[in-house]
């Protein structure tokens, strides 16, 4: 289809300028919420046109900065653009591109981290101030205005009813065959009127296909054709297929002991390559008739759909490697009865999260003895990426994993440690942690037998013994028994590695025994 056969809307038509042109109608200081959500759907050529300006206004020695929200991560045609020329005050709810990193560790950009299910009512609140501009990629307008969404959903529903102005980017390289894949509920309201949200299972619609905004408040109507940041996934490495392989056996287990059904309940899995080796032993593995409610679809639940192994996935994001696209676009009408694409204050909200029972499996930069997870933080004050959806989900799963290789940088860093550098998820959120070493079921357990039991079960033997060392001494000498710790010494391996390289100190522990 044409960019002429994408816009429909006879009004809107008018509005039809260059990227450049609808740039310049942003103004400095503006809060901007652009679509995109884990590098999927984000508006491509707006961005850039708007890093341009910038750069050239800097030049002249005029300041000009935004307020930048979006679903989540993006690519570096939005986040990476607009970093570049140091064009972001502001940075929500979630980043993942090397220059924001950079700029936000920095302190020359500020980043407020937050839960995803969060973001669009905190708007709706007025929590985050005025919301001026939305820019939005859509697949195209429909006659009477409605929007095709494209392949994220994210929080462009609250973008357009919440911006005084909006930017819509009509991509025509995005697969016409999404329209029909999404499902847009327009129920939410605000405490006290609020009303259960009237899903019961993951594939059920509530909503309807279409975005809505008022059109009075459109002021650009940009065409592009541009793909979305498509990064092919590592193949899955020995590590990962080994954290899979215990995922795998401790669901079958639990299956065993009449704790999950045969088919088991939803699946929410993080973004990367373990999550994908989870999903690629799921395929594999005896599970049948399987189901997902999650944020992003990535290549292996398509794999998983296309085998038959999941029956149907929702979602708020598409993030497939290349081959993955062109197996999605060359097969969408089988796709489109087996996904849904919700906005993400669905697709992560906690109640339902709760309610239809998901199995939870997420990544982690570090836990401690006793079970708390910090999925952010580098060494304690180096931001990552953020919390994302993780917390919306760890907190209200009816099973909740935490997976992580045991040791970094070529074995210089434990991402097991006394006590973890910052606290995303606390020990009452993180029912299981798992490792190549070992998967370590936290359920029920007091803060020391859970010590005992992620000692033995996922930390690497290198660093076993310095581990079961500091325990034992926290046993003897901490002020109380019930999370005993060393305070003078809990994080002297985060200041230890950043001294000298290495957590270890050189004369570390000999192995003990007695672990479990």
């Amino acid at each position: 289809m044409s960019f002429a056969d994408r816009v429909q809307n006879p009004a809107l038509k008018t509005k039809i300028m260059s990227a450049d042109e609808a740039a310049a109608l942003i103004p400095a200081g503006a809060n901007v919420g652009m679509s995109g959500f884990t590098g999927a759907g984000y508006p491509k050529a707006v961005p850039q046109a708007l890093a341009r300006r910038i750069e050239s206004l800097h030049a002249a020695g005029e300041d000009f900065r935004i307020g930048l929200w979006t679903g989540a991560s993006t690519a570096p045609e939005l986040d990476g653009a607009l970093a570049k020329v140091n064009g972001i005050e502001m940075r929500l709810p979630y980043q993942s591109d090397p220059t924001c990193r950079k700029q936000i560790n920095a302190g020359q950009m500020q980043y407020t981290d937050m839960h995803l299910s969060n973001v669009a009512q905190f708007v709706w609140f007025g929590f985050l101030g005025k919301l001026d501009v939305a820019v939005v990629e859509v697949v195209g307008i429909l006659p009477d205005g409605r929007l095709i969404p494209s392949s994220s959903v994210g929080n462009n529903k609250t973008w357009l009813d919440q911006a005084d102005k909006i930017i819509l980017e009509v991509n025509t390289l995005q697969n016409p065959g999404l329209e029909g894949m999404h499902d847009i509920y327009y129920g939410t309201r605000l405490p006290p009127h609020r009303k259960p949200i009237p899903l019961t299972g993951p594939g059920d619609r509530i909503g309807e296909p279409y975005l809505t905004c008022d059109m009075s408040k459109v002021i650009a109507v940009v065409h592009t054709r541009q793909p979305d940041r498509n990064s092919a996934f590592a193949a899955p490495d020995e590590n990962s297929q080994r954290i899979a392989s215990h995922i795998i056996e401790f669901l079958q287990q639990e299956v065993a002991l009449g704790r999950l059904p045969a088919e088991l309940l939803p699946l929410q899995s993080g973004v990367g390559n373990i999550a994908n080796a989870v999903l690629a032993g799921l395929n594999d593995g005896p599970f049948k008739d399987l189901t997902a409610y999650t944020e992003v679809l990535q290549d292996g639940m398509l794999d998983m759909l296309r085998s038959g192994t999941l029956a149907m996935a929702s979602a708020t994001a598409l993030s497939f490697s290349p081959g993955a696209l062109a197996d999605f676009n060359g097969n969408i009408d089988f796709y489109r009865q087996r996904i849904v694409l919700r906005p993400q204050e669905i697709s992560n909200h906690p109640e339902v999260v709760r309610r239809l029972g998901v199995i939870a499996m997420n990544a982690m930069i570090e836990a401690d003895l006793y079970g708390n997870v910090n999925s952010t933080h580098v060494m304690g004050s180096s931001i990552m990426n953020g919390i994302g959806g993780s917390g919306d989900f760890a907190r209200n799963a009816y099973l909740s994993f935490f997976m992580t290789p045991s040791v970094a940088k070529d074995g210089a860093i434990s991402c097991i440690v006394p006590m973890a550098s910052h606290v995303d998820h606390t020990e009452h959120d993180v029912e299981i942690i798992v490792t190549e070493q070992g998967l370590a079921d936290l359920r029920g357990l007091s803060p020391t037998q859970r010590a005992r039991l992620i000692i033995g079960k996922c930390a690497h033997p290198d660093f076993r013994p310095a581990l079961l060392d500091y325990f034992e001494r926290s046993l003897k000498g901490a002020s109380g028994q019930h999370t005993p710790h060393l305070l003078d010494e809990a994080l002297s391996w985060h200041s230890r590695y950043l001294k000298t390289g290495e957590m270890l100190p050189v004369t570390a522990p000999q192995d003990k025994l007695h672990l479990v």
